[in-house]
C-alpha cells in the first residue's frame, strides 16, 4: 500500500514539473500542505503535491478578481 501511495506522490510531482513554471501560491501552498500531511499520518509528499495545486488555484483566483473591475465603482461613477 505504501508503494502505490509513494508512486501517486511521484507521478503528481513529474505532472507538475511539466507545468508552466507559473508557480505563484503553489510554495506556500507546498509548504503548508507538507506540514499538514506529515502530521496527518506521515504523508507529506502527498500533503506538499495538493497543497501546491490549491495554492496556485486560490492565487489565480485572487489575481483573477483583482483584474476584473468592482461593479460598485462602476455605479458609483455614473452618479
Amino acid at each position: 500500500m505504501k508503494m502505490i501511495v509513494v508512486f501517486a506522490a511521484v507521478a503528481s510531482m513529474a505532472m507538475a514539473a511539466t507545468a508552466p513554471a507559473d508557480a505563484k501560491g503553489c510554495l506556500k501552498g507546498a509548504v503548508v500542505g507538507g506540514a499538514a500531511g506529515h502530521y496527518a499520518g506521515h504523508h507529506g509528499l502527498i500533503g506538499a503535491a495538493a497543497g501546491c495545486v490549491i495554492g496556485h488555484h486560490e492565487a489565480a483566483k485572487h489575481d483573477q478578481e483583482q483584474r476584473q473591475p468592482d461593479a460598485r465603482d462602476n455605479r458609483d461613477a455614473d452618479h
